[in-house]
């Protein structure tokens, strides 16, 4: 059961006081236990479990959009390719960005409860993670946790933690390296709504606001919303709980 209290600000990422950085970058404080078990798992399997991107607020989230809007950070097609930035039109922008980058106010890691993580054992202290399909692969240097992460989530020894992006579900391009703690973001994605987010944009100096807000019902329930199917059975019923802000 979790005891918190979540809020409108904790939903956009707007308000940090549930994050700690106890296991490196911040994340939710709800995630930390789970996250050190499944971590001693790896360990003892031969991995060095580490998350490269935790909690990100949504100011920094808004850096990385407007960056990508004004062609000033590489935009990558569902391969992971460089685009061109002048071959793209407003509409065909905001669908490029989505496939890789959440909306600020939209990303799963505004909740604290979604990571990013690689295997420290298989790179060079000194290794630049990516967060790209190449890493991941199967002769990635990330292949084999990502095999082994496979197993446990199958056979339910994940301590909650699930993968959002598994599947191409024509949203967000898959992600494997991308981890979600169910109990947490399952209520989170229950209390967030398209009018919580059209509230916040509208107040935010936000590029392609205005592209955004008319068609935001569409993005939304393209780009933001991780259907049932995605989440370990056991959490689905917190998807509809009817938990009050």
């Amino acid at each position: 059961m979790i005891d918190f209290r979540i809020t409108p600000e904790l939903l956009t990422g707007c308000d940090d006081r549930a994050m700690v950085a106890v296991l490196g970058p911040p994340v939710h404080n709800a995630i930390v236990a789970p996250f050190q078990a499944l971590r001693a798992d790896a360990a003892n399997a031969g991995f060095d479990l580490q998350i490269v991107s935790g909690f990100r607020s949504f100011d920094r989230q808004c850096r990385i959009w407007n960056a990508k809007a004004r062609g000033e950070r590489t935009l990558l097609d569902s391969e992971g390719c460089p685009v061109r930035f002048a071959d793209l039109d407003s509409d065909a922008l905001i669908d490029c960005i989505m496939r890789w980058s959440a909306l600020p106010g939209a990303s799963r890691h505004h909740w604290g409860s979604d990571i990013d993580v690689y295997d420290a054992a298989a790179v060079p202290a000194d290794y630049q993670v990516q967060l790209t399909p190449e890493e991941v692969a199967p002769d990635g240097p990330f292949g084999a946790l990502h095999r082994w992460l496979d197993d446990q989530l199958a056979h339910g020894a994940g301590y909650g933690f699930f993968r959002p992006y598994a599947c191409d579900f024509g949203g967000i391009a898959p992600e494997r390296w991308h981890l979600s703690y169910a109990p947490l973001a399952a209520r989170c994605q229950a209390m967030h709504d398209e009018g919580l987010l059209r509230t916040l944009l509208r107040q935010r100096d936000v590029e392609l606001k205005e592209v955004v807000l008319a068609r935001l019902y569409e993005l939304y329930q393209r780009y933001v919303i991780v259907p049932e199917s995605a989440y370990p059975s056991a959490y689905v019923p917190l998807l509809s709980e009817g938990v009050g802000l």
